[in-house]
């Protein structure tokens, strides 16, 4: 049975006993994914998707308590709403970057060819495609519990690296991300124990290149609206 995101805001209404009006709430629709890799267990896989699907449940709680949160009793110390906001964050960010890693991962047939826009962009904005692959596992290394990031800065006009600490820590402004790879030790613990350097070689030989490819396509549309603006 398809749940809508009509049903699952007169869920939230109906669980948090909230009366008023929750049209304005932000509803997000977990995604189904299939992980087809055998460097990860079929354990670390379930545990995994299922840790995803309690990202969006909060999600979706959090932007209905919010429709109500009191806007006037407002404090940077302590105050209902600022607690809302920054978990609103924290739990939207873990919800897409986790769906943005599942896409990007798990290709068994992996392959990126030179003539390719993903190699070529790369590759012209960190020197090399091998120097972008150094700098990128450099980032996986660098996290303290997250995520590692390339992106396209729409500032810079360039593709760029970054450790993400948590899900909401060290984002960067002005981002669209290209390639991301989940460093929480939740994603690799049971399989790889400490040796995380195992696990990002591994899920690397098995980037997506076909879903990194569009999404590069996807940037460089970005890139001229930016540009015209």
């Amino acid at each position: 049975m398809t749940i809508t995101a009509k049903d699952l805001i007169n869920k939230i209404r109906e669980d948090l006993k909230i009366s008023e009006n929750l049209n304005e709430s932000i509803v997000a629709q977990p995604k189904k994914f299939r992980l087809n890799t055998e460097l990860l267990s079929n354990a670390s896989k379930e545990n995994h998707l299922e840790l995803y699907d309690q990202y969006v449940k909060d999600f979706n709680r959090i932007s209905a308590e919010l429709d109500v949160a009191d806007r006037q009793d407002v404090n940077s110390n302590h105050s209902q709403y600022r607690s809302l906001k920054i978990d609103e964050t924290y739990n939207l960010n873990s919800s897409y970057l986790h769906e943005l890693y599942f896409n990007n991962i798990s290709d068994l047939h992996s392959q990126i060819a030179m003539d390719s826009l993903a190699y070529m962009r790369l590759a012209r904005d960190f020197g090399t495609f091998d120097e972008w692959q150094e700098d990128f596992i450099a980032c996986c290394l660098a996290s303290r519990c997250g995520w590692a990031m390339t992106y396209f800065n729409t500032y810079t006009q360039q593709y760029m690296n970054c450790s993400i600490d948590l899900h909401s820590i060290n984002v960067p402004v002005g981002a669209y991300p290209v390639i991301v790879m989940d460093v929480w030790q939740h994603a690799y613990y049971r399989d790889y124990l400490k040796d995380v350097k195992s696990y990002i070689f591994g899920m690397m030989k098995q980037l997506n290149w076909g879903v990194i490819e569009k999404r590069v396509h996807r940037a460089d549309e970005i890139s001229k609206i930016v540009r015209s603006t």
